[in-house]
C-alpha cells in the first residue's frame, strides 16, 4: 500500500459505516453503549497503549450538545497563550518554573480536510505527519490482528472510522510529546469512543439539548446522564448553567462518580450586555456563555499545572491578560462564519439541533439591516427589494423539515423580520462533476435518498408552505447551489445598494459537512 496522505484517506474511508449499519447501530440501544469502551480499550491495547498511558497527556474532557467545538477552540488558545517560547533562553529558574510545551486539541467533525480534527498548537497536523501517524496506527493493528490468526484485510481488523482516528490523535500526540490535550466528545459521554480517558485534569460540559435521541434517549435528564459520564473521581468539572431538569442529573451523577461539580458564573468581561466586555473570536451572543466555560475549564487545568498566578475565584477577578487575548483570538470556521466574495456576503453556520439552528437564526437576523414588517416582493420583481437574501440549507439525517421551520420562525419574529427571496436546498455532494473531495466522503445516509434528492424535495415544499414568496430550488450538489447565488449576484452587479452592502445576502446552515463542502467550494471555484 503507498503512504501518502490521499492514500490515508482512502483507507480511512473503507473505515466508514454504511448506512445499513449506522442505521443497526442506531436500533441496537443499551446493548450496542455496553461494549463501546471495553472495545475501544481493547483496540487501544492492540496499538501498544493502556489507558492509563494516556494521563501524561493532561487532558481535558469536553461533553455537551451546543458549542463543544467552540469552547473546546477558546481553551486551546487560552492555553496556547502560556506556551514556553522557544525562543526563551533556558535559565536554572526553568525547570521550576510551570510550562506548557504543545498543546492538543482533537475535535469533530472536519470542515475541509480530516487533518483539521488533530491539531497541535491551534495548527492541524501537515499531511506528511497525518500519514506518518495514520500509517502507524495501520500497521500496529494489523500486526494486532495476524498475531491471532486473523486476515489483516478482514473488516473486523480495524476499528471504524471515528475511533480510529481517536486512535490516531493520542498516538501522534503522544509521539510528538503533547503536555496538554483538549478532547471534545463525539456523541454523548458514557459510552463516547473518547471515554477511555480515566484521569483528566478537568472536565466541562457544554450547554445542554436535545441531539443523536436514537443513542442518547428522547429527554433532556436521559441526556444529562450520558453528557456527565465524562464526570471522574476526584477530578473538577465545570458545566455551563442548565435548565432545572438537566441540572438536577449532573448533580446526581457527580455525586455518583465522586467528581467535584461547579456552575460556571458569568464574568462580567464576558457578557454581551457588557459594553466594554471582551470581543471574542468568534461571532455569536451565545458565545460568551461557551467563553466563561472555556475560562474556567482553562484556569483550573493552569492551577494544576502550577500556575499559582491563576485565582480560584476567577470570575470575582480582572479576566488575565493572556485570557482576553486567547479569547480574542479564537478561529473556528463554519460557526457564525462571515466571507465576503464579489457581492455576496455569506453567513455561514452549522448549526444542526433545534437549539443552535434559533440561534444560528438569531445571529442572521442581527447581522441583516431592519426590514418592513411585510416580506418582500416576489424574488422575479427587481425594483424594490435591491437586496436578495438566500438561504443554502441541508440536513440529510435529522428532522430536516422541523429544523427548517425553527429557522423561519426565528428569523421571521426577529425584529429584522427576516425573510428570504431565494430558498435553495441542495445535498452535501460537493461537486457536480467529482461528487464529494475524498476528506468529505461520506457513506452513512441513504444513498437513494441522495439521489433522489428526496429529503431536498420535502424542504423544498415545506418551506414553499412557509413562505410562499419565497423562489425555492432542489439541487443536487453544493456546486449548484453556489452557483445559483453567484448569478443572482452577478445580475444585481449594477444594484446601487446603501451603505455599500453586499449585493446579496446567503445565510448557508444546517449542517457542518454542507458547511465544509460549502467551504471546499468557494476556496477552489472561481467567480466570474
Amino acid at each position: 500500500m503507498a503512504r501518502s496522505y490521499e492514500d490515508a484517506i482512502a483507507a480511512l474511508n473503507s473505515l466508514q459505516s454504511n448506512f445499513t449499519i449506522v442505521n443497526a447501530i442506531r436500533q441496537a440501544g443499551p446493548n450496542m453503549n455496553l461494549r463501546a469502551i471495553p472495545e475501544m480499550i481493547e483496540w487501544c491495547q492492540k496499538i501498544g497503549y493502556q489507558p492509563s498511558e494516556l494521563n501524561r497527556l493532561n487532558l481535558i474532557h469536553i461533553a455537551g450538545t451546543k458549542g463543544k467545538g467552540s469552547t473546546c477552540a477558546f481553551i486551546s488558545t487560552i492555553l496556547s497563550q502560556y506556551l514556553q517560547s522557544a525562543s526563551e533562553s533556558p535559565s536554572p529558574a526553568d525547570a521550576e518554573r510551570p510550562k506548557i510545551s504543545k498543546v492538543g486539541l482533537y475535535t469533530s467533525p472536519h470542515l475541509r480536510f480530516v487533518r483539521e480534527r488533530i491539531q497541535i498548537n491551534n495548527a492541524p497536523l501537515s499531511e506528511q505527519q497525518f500519514a506518518k501517524y495514520f500509517f502507524e496506527v495501520w500497521d500496529k493493528l494489523e500486526a494486532a490482528a495476524k498475531a491471532t490468526g486473523m486476515d489483516p484485510a478482514d473488516p473486523g481488523s480495524k476499528p471504524v472510522y471515528f475511533r480510529f482516528l481517536t486512535l490516531m490523535a493520542f498516538h501522534a500526540y503522544i509521539c510528538e510529546g503533547v503536555d496538554a490535550a483538549i478532547i471534545e466528545c463525539g456523541i454523548g459521554g458514557e459510552y463516547d469512543t473518547t471515554n477511555i480517558i480515566d484521569k483528566p485534569v478537568v472536565t466541562g460540559i457544554t450547554s445542554l439539548g436535545i441531539d443523536h435521541q436514537s443513542m442518547l434517549g428522547n429527554t433532556i435528564e436521559e441526556i444529562a446522564w450520558h453528557k456527565a459520564g465524562i464526570m471522574k473521581k476526584g477530578v473538577p468539572s465545570f458545566t455551563a448553567p442548565q435548565i432545572e431538569n438537566a441540572m438536577t442529573v449532573l448533580e446526581q451523577r457527580a455525586v455518583e462518580k465522586g467528581a467535584e461539580l461547579h456552575v460556571v458564573a458569568a464574568h462580567p468581561e464576558l457578557s454581551p450586555n457588557n459594553p466594554t466586555a471582551v470581543q471574542l473570536g468568534l461571532s455569536g451572543e451565545f458565545q460568551y456563555t461557551n467563553a466563561n466555560l472555556a475560562a474556567a475549564v482553562a484556569g483550573s487545568f493552569l492551577r494544576s499545572r502550577g500556575f499559582e498566578e491563576i485565582s480560584a475565584n476567577l470570575s470575582s477577578l480582572p479576566l488575565p491578560d493572556k485570557f482576553k487575548r486567547g479569547l480574542e483570538t479564537t478561529k473556528l470556521g463554519g460557526r457564525c462564519e462571515t466571507r465576503l466574495e464579489k457581492n455576496i456576503a455569506w453567513y455561514i453556520d452549522g448549526g444542526h439541533t433545534l437549539d443552535s439552528i434559533k440561534a444560528t437564526g438569531k445571529w442572521f437576523a442581527s447581522q441583516q439591516p431592519r426590514a418592513s414588517r411585510s416580506p418582500p416582493p416576489p424574488a422575479s420583481s427587481e425594483d424594490s427589494n435591491p437586496s436578495p437574501r438566500i438561504l443554502i440549507f441541508n440536513q440529510q439525517t435529522r428532522d430536516s423539515v422541523g429544523l427548517a421551520r425553527a429557522l423561519h420562525d426565528t428569523l421571521s419574529l426577529s425584529s429584522a423580520n427576516v425573510t428570504f427571496t431565494h430558498a435553495i436546498f441542495c445535498t452535501n455532494v460537493t461537486f457536480r462533476q467529482a461528487g464529494y473531495r475524498p476528506d468529505l466522503v461520506s457513506i452513512n445516509t441513504d444513498a437513494s435518498d441522495v439521489e433522489a434528492l428526496r429529503v431536498q424535495r420535502a424542504l423544498a415544499d415545506a418551506w414553499k408552505e412557509l413562505s410562499p414568496s419565497t423562489e425555492v430550488l432542489a439541487k443536487a450538489t453544493i456546486e449548484e447551489a453556489v452557483e445559483v447565488v453567484r448569478e443572482i449576484a452577478k445580475s444585481r452587479e449594477q444594484a446601487s445598494v446603501a451603505g455599500g452592502e453586499a449585493a446579496v445576502s446567503a445565510l448557508v446552515t444546517g449542517s457542518l459537512h454542507l458547511v465544509g463542502g460549502l467551504l471546499e467550494v468557494l476556496e477552489t471555484t472561481a467567480t466570474s
